[in-house]
């Protein structure tokens, strides 16, 4: 039986360009690197090892409230010793607190002998999210536990659908050295569309899935456009505008914001353009003073990974 786990979590892209709560991806870089135990005390123990500020407590923390969510449906009164070693800092836009829920519930899942699927999984990783953001939404931590890219085709019920993607498919992400609350960005949304805008974004939504598994570039890059999250949410970043332009000029197949952002990403078709505009991306930022951090990754298709197993 296995007594400790240590799993790496991805960061997770969701809010694909018309996707909103509904399509997102892995990356393989970065993420977040826990190890989780079983433990005699008579409560979760968090421990952070990380430069990242975390709750400690177990009823604030997303990890242990996704995995309370699993051991009430199991009935299990297990408790559990969480060590977070590497943590994606929160407000990012890229999955942090996605990437500590799905972890925590994968590794527990293991611990517990593994009693549930990695899709039966997800919903009780969504309940961290809930805590998170206050919103129960899948397109986070289903890509963190399935990887590659998953539609979230129903809330009720929950269907999760892994969809393929062109293998030569790279991601350029940038993070400016500022955060957005999810709840916050949540909450200027507007609570209806216009039926013209609504049509719009479903033929975008249904192109991008389609040019996605059909391997379509061309239907990929014209099907790349939010037409109600985006030009409300784009204001909370600055130089969003330059910031897209410059990844549209340098090559990128479409640009967009990752999850409720200040994170920007840019989709393109091999790693040596997705390099090209990921540098292009970044020195937006830097002209304006404002420090990012750069990631280039290939869609993440493995999704968690287990580290050590003793």
């Amino acid at each position: 039986m296995v007594k400790r786990v240590s799993i790496f979590s991805p960061a997770t892209v969701a809010n694909v360009g018309p996707g909103f709560d509904i399509l997102g991806f892995a990356l393989n870089e970065p993420g977040d690197e826990i190890s989780i135990e079983i433990s005699e005390n008579s409560h979760h123990i968090i421990e952070n090892n990380t430069d990242i500020k975390i709750p400690l407590d177990p009823v604030k923390n997303v990890a242990t409230v996704a995995i309370d969510a699993m051991l009430n449906a199991l009935g299990s009164k297990a408790r559990f010793h969480i060590t977070f070693n590497r943590k994606i800092p929160a407000g990012s836009g890229i999955g942090s607190s996605a990437a500590s829920s799905a972890a925590a519930v994968y590794a527990a899942n293991i611990l517990l002998g593994n009693p549930y699927s990695e899709t039966e999984l997800v919903p009780f990783a969504m309940q961290g999210e809930k805590a998170a953001s206050g919103s129960a939404h899948a397109d986070n931590v289903a890509p963190a536990l399935l990887g590659g890219f998953v539609l979230v085709r129903s809330y009720n019920p929950l269907d999760i659908v892994r969809i393929s993607s062109p293998k030569e498919l790279y991601c350029s992400v940038v993070h400016p050295n500022i955060s957005i609350a999810t709840e916050d960005s949540r909450k200027i949304l507007k609570s209806s569309v216009p039926l013209k805008t609504a049509i719009t974004q479903c033929g975008n939504v249904a192109g991008l899935v389609t040019g996605l598994i059909t391997e379509d570039f061309r239907l990929i890059r014209d099907s790349m456009h939010d037409v109600i999250a985006e030009p409300i949410r784009s204001f909370l970043i600055p130089e969003y505008d330059k910031v897209k332009k410059a990844a549209l000029d340098s090559g990128a197949l479409g640009c967009s914001i990752s999850g409720s952002g200040p994170s920007i990403f840019a989709l393109s078709e091999n790693s040596e353009i997705a390099s090209i505009v990921g540098i292009a991306m970044k020195d937006v930022f830097s002209s304006a003073e404002i420090g990012s951090n750069l990631f280039i990754s290939q869609i993440n298709m493995g999704g968690m990974k287990v580290l050590e197993s003793i």
